[in-house]
């Protein structure tokens, strides 16, 4: 039999079907083609965090029981799955099987080796993002919690209520946002939910990609909300650089862009930095936090494959501010050290 070195090897030779969602920065399908070219070391991994890749596997063979995989997997310096955890892995499935691979898994083994040493434990958000995204694309039904979410995101209930209103329901509405008249009601909460509401919506939307209606009313909303709610809603912009460059653009003119705002732009709105007058804006911005923590946000986003190119040529711009300047000058003894 031929060896098996990827992960895509081990779940057709068990004879399953299954589906791969990114549970990096942001939760996404990645389809087979970009999982593809992942395993096979051809393209870094997009969103890494501290250096790891986090996927969720989705599996189910003819009995039709679904079973999940949380995996999290090193890489390289250049952004690729480092090939000895992930044989490891693999070998370790094997082993624990012991016995051919190529025979059907039982409902015990599926459930034993979802307890594995790659394992993690994604955040209640993420989680109820993921679980509405599944549902959506295998075809079935929204939670339980799907219908008091939408009947109170409609305005079926009073907005007070909204200790009444799970996480998962919240998800499954914006997940659903195509459907129906749920984007009409999912922007009319915006104005007359709760707030515990709207940030809970925010928390799912990050992970959604948002029409630009309602990327421009978060925008708006930006300018008059609060401190706490404007991070909240920065996040949700994250699938909308034009409008993210835009909040990033008025929260330096107004001195709001403070460590944690700074944290948030690293962990979702990345792609926003793309645009060099934002990353210049960003980093100016970095650079008047402290020294240790200029080097770790550097780090953590000078990895993210998509503006690498910018972060290091922004290295070498010669019209950047001396604080900025001192920020780098901080960065390569650290470096050489």
């Amino acid at each position: 039999m031929t060896e098996i070195t990827t992960l895509s090897q081990f779940l057709k030779t068990a004879k399953t079907q299954f589906q791969v969602y990114d549970m990096g920065r942001r939760v996404q399908h990645i389809d087979m083609m970009a999982f593809h070219q992942i395993e096979e070391l051809l393209t870094p991994y997009p969103s890494p965090i501290q250096g790891h890749a986090q996927f969720a596997i989705v599996f189910w063979d003819a009995s039709q029981k679904h079973y999940i995989w949380f995996i999290k997997l090193a890489l390289d310096e250049r952004g690729l799955l480092a090939p000895a955890p992930r044989l490891q892995f693999i070998k370790m499935i094997i082993e624990a099987l012991g016995r051919d691979p190529t025979q059907p898994l039982t409902e015990q083994q599926q459930e034993q080796l979802a307890n594995h040493p790659f394992n993690f434990k994604p955040s209640q958000e993420k989680l109820a993002v993921f679980n509405a995204l599944v549902r959506k694309q295998l075809g079935e039904k929204a939670s339980a919690q799907y219908e008091f979410a939408y009947q109170y995101l409609s305005g079926q209930h009073p907005a007070e209520q909204w200790q009444n209103i799970g996480m998962q329901g919240i998800a499954d509405v914006c997940v659903r946002a195509a459907e129906l008249d749920h984007q009409q009601h999912i922007s009319a909460s915006f104005e007359r939910a709760s707030v515990e509401v709207q940030i809970a919506m925010c928390q799912c939307l990050e992970h959604l990609t948002i029409d630009d209606a309602l990327a421009a009313q978060l925008f708006e909303k930006i300018n008059t909300a609060s401190t706490e709610s404007q991070a909240y809603l920065l996040r949700a912009l994250a699938s909308h650089p034009e409008q993210s460059q835009k909040a990033i653009a008025y929260l330096d003119s107004c001195n709001c862009l403070s460590a944690d705002m700074l944290i948030t732009i690293a962990a979702r709105n990345w792609s926003a930095l793309k645009d060099e007058p934002t990353l210049s804006i960003y980093l100016e911005a970095l650079a008047r936090q402290e020294q240790h923590f200029f080097n770790q946000i550097f780090a953590d986003i000078v990895a993210i494959p998509l503006i690498r190119t910018q972060l290091l040529t922004q290295l070498r711009n010669p019209n950047r501010s001396a604080e900025l300047s001192a920020a780098i000058g901080g960065l390569f003894k650290v470096i050489k050290a």
